[in-house]
């Protein structure tokens, strides 16, 4: 295809759609911080996730458009981001499996505007192959970070330059989770054991008494950056050559990464918990948990039919007006 197939035209902002860039920002902040969320997935259900890797892989080509487009989804990122530090921080460690079920339940009732983007589409070997994979790969990630895990062990007690160059590469593979639908930072983290670490050292007290955890801190958002940008380019070629095949695989990711969160490093160590009696509320926390996976299937499902509906309206208005 040509270089025109290429371009995709970004929404101009009114106050409305502004604050639901923010909005998107914010989820994908909080996604990069609660265990198997995906932040993509929340752009494709928002029905700006083309529009989100454009603008990320074009920054530098068309800066201002792309600059406009992506300023309040960065703003909405920062402060989910540090809301996820302080506040996700806290309910996890009182009711890990409640929340954990919340936000499963969240990207379930969500699944169907995923699977949305396969409409018409033919169920070739080939994507039902790129679909099986897409399922694995998230569930995989979690397993062998459920295997890997270590508990709450501090990985950060001594830094050496290794770690630099390490949190640089996982922050690289971090901006890529947050493209793919159905990948999830945080299982990223999991998976190479640093999640709890980084999640409890992030603190003003900590990092006074260990000033060299602004190094990890930093490394990791320079490979995000580095990440993010460069792999949005490649998938925003892909999609435009080869679309139905590569949404095949994501919604295997997405369907995948709901499994992935009742198998990972984090929820292995509530499981263990329980079975050693040393759990806060496990009662509260499982009942909760059933309940809140009730009511984030209903609350996801009901935003998925709504955005189906306004969908209606404007294909409806835009051939009316045609004819």
């Amino acid at each position: 295809m040509g270089k025109e197939s290429l371009e995709i035209a970004l929404i101009k902002y009114n106050k409305k759609t502004w604050c639901k860039s923010a909005l998107l920002g914010f989820l994908i902040g909080m996604a990069i911080i609660v265990p198997g969320v995906s932040g993509s997935t929340v752009a494709i259900i928002f029905k700006l996730y083309d529009q989100f890797l454009y603008a990320l892989g074009n920054l530098f080509r068309k800066f201002a458009i792309c600059f406009v487009f992506l300023l309040p989804i960065v703003i909405g990122l920062v402060i989910g981001i540090g809301l996820g530090f302080i506040a996700i921080k806290e309910v996890i460690d009182l009711l890990p499996f409640a929340v954990t079920c919340l936000f499963a339940g969240l990207m379930a009732g969500a699944f169907p505007a995923v699977k949305d983007e396969m409409k018409g589409a033919k169920w070739t070997p080939l994507r039902i192959a790129l679909f099986c994979a897409g399922i694995l790969i998230p569930v995989a990630l979690g397993a062998v970070s459920a295997i890997l895990t270590e508990g709450d062990a501090d990985v950060f007690i001594k830094i050496d330059f290794w770690h630099i160059i390490l949190a640089v590469c996982i922050g690289i593979f971090m901006g890529l989770t947050q493209i793919v639908p159905g990948l999830s930072a945080s299982a990223l983290l999991m998976g190479v054991g640093w999640f709890s670490s980084l999640l409890s050292n992030a603190s003003f007290g900590y990092i006074a008494e260990s000033p060299e955890m602004l190094l990890i801190y930093g490394a990791i958002i320079i490979g995000f950056v580095i990440g993010i940008l460069g792999f949005s380019k490649i998938l925003t070629k892909l999609f435009a050559r080869a679309r139905y095949s590569s949404y095949s695989a994501i919604v295997g990711l997405s369907l995948g990464s709901i499994l992935s969160m009742f198998c990972n490093g984090d929820t292995m160590n509530v499981y263990i918990s329980w079975a050693e009696g040393s759990a806060k509320n496990p009662i509260l926390d499982i009942c909760l948990g059933v309940v809140l996976f009730i009511i984030g299937i209903i609350g996801a499902y009901w935003l998925v039919r709504y955005q189906r509906k306004k969908d209606a309206e404007k294909k409806l208005s835009a051939s009316t007006m045609n004819e």
